[in-house]
């Protein structure tokens, strides 16, 4: 796997998670941890926001980082 794709799973699968425990905190008030984590919208939102954060987020931290150490060198 190369270096690209290990850095943007990293960074996408952090925010993911991060992300989806925000969601949970935020909504813990309307309905109980034992709701959330059984309901198939919590594995949904987990899924895309990992996605989005792989593919999106993961991409444009990985560009953005190869900009800097090209114009560091």
């Amino acid at each position: 796997m190369s270096e690209r794709w290990k850095y943007q799973l990293k960074i996408g699968g952090f925010w993911g998670i991060f992300m989806t425990a925000l969601n949970v905190l935020v909504e813990i008030k309307e309905k109980s941890l034992y709701e959330q984590l059984t309901s198939s919208t919590f594995y949904l939102r987990l899924v895309v926001y990992t996605l989005v954060g792989v593919l999106v987020l993961g991409y444009f931290n990985w560009k953005s980082k190869e900009k800097t150490e090209n114009s560091n060198k």
